[in-house]
């Protein structure tokens, strides 16, 4: 008898301490929507955080070698030894100021492309297209050389360290058209003999111009 009014009086007091079934389901449902409240500030503060945070932009690498001007006569020598014709297109990889394409463009009307790397050089060199009155027949494009296609090329220039035209080398045979002329100005292209090699006076010394022509692919059977 002691038992059982222990028992009922335990059931009683549990009961009377526990929150009903209505009760229990709308904590409950508090819990969840602070959960989902929360979730929500969460990833909104995200959104407007991310959405306020200025994109990087993709940097091109550093140039591969300090720039410096190709003189005059070396300019002329450069073209010279092209062997330039109607129709044909000339690419220089490491444009500069862009002095060797407007040279080709005022001295024989061809297309020129220069490939430069640094957009202010970029800059100037549209400008001095510009003033050369050639801006139709030149374009410069901020890019880097090992991955533009220079495959429409006739005539490849280049000044820029006897390491980067061995590094050119495999791309330019690979893509320039057998007979295509490569000009460059003071560097070898490793153990690949130029055809011709000619010095042009510079003050007291001497700049140095060596011109190779892309030969015939070989066909394997």
């Amino acid at each position: 008898m002691r038992l059982r009014m222990l028992s009922g009086f335990l059931i009683v007091l549990v009961l009377g301490f526990s929150p009903s079934l209505g009760q229990s389901a709308s904590l409950s449902n508090r819990i969840r929507t602070n959960r989902l409240s929360a979730k929500s500030v969460t990833t909104t503060s995200w959104i407007v955080r991310n959405s306020q945070e200025p994109r990087k932009k993709s940097r091109k690498r550093k140039p591969d070698v300090i720039y410096y001007p190709t003189p005059p006569e070396t300019v002329a020598e450069m073209l010279r030894l092209g062997n330039i014709k109607e129709g044909d297109v000339l690419y220089d990889l490491g444009s500069g100021d862009g002095r060797i394409p407007i040279a080709a463009a005022r001295q024989f009307g061809i297309r020129a492309v220069g490939i430069e790397i640094d957009p202010k050089l970029i800059t100037e060199a549209e400008s001095n297209a510009r003033a050369a009155g050639v801006a139709e027949l030149v374009r410069f494009r901020n890019e880097d050389m090992f991955r533009i296609d220079v495959s429409e090329a006739n005539i490849v220039t280049l000044y820029l360290s006897e390491k980067l035209n061995v590094l050119l080398r495999a791309k330019l045979l690979r893509e320039l058209r057998p007979g295509s002329r490569i000009i460059s100005h003071d560097f070898r292209m490793g153990d690949w003999k130029p055809e011709q090699t000619v010095r042009v006076p510079w003050g007291k010394l001497y700049r140095t111009v060596y011109l190779w022509t892309v030969p015939a692919r070989s066909i394997t059977r």
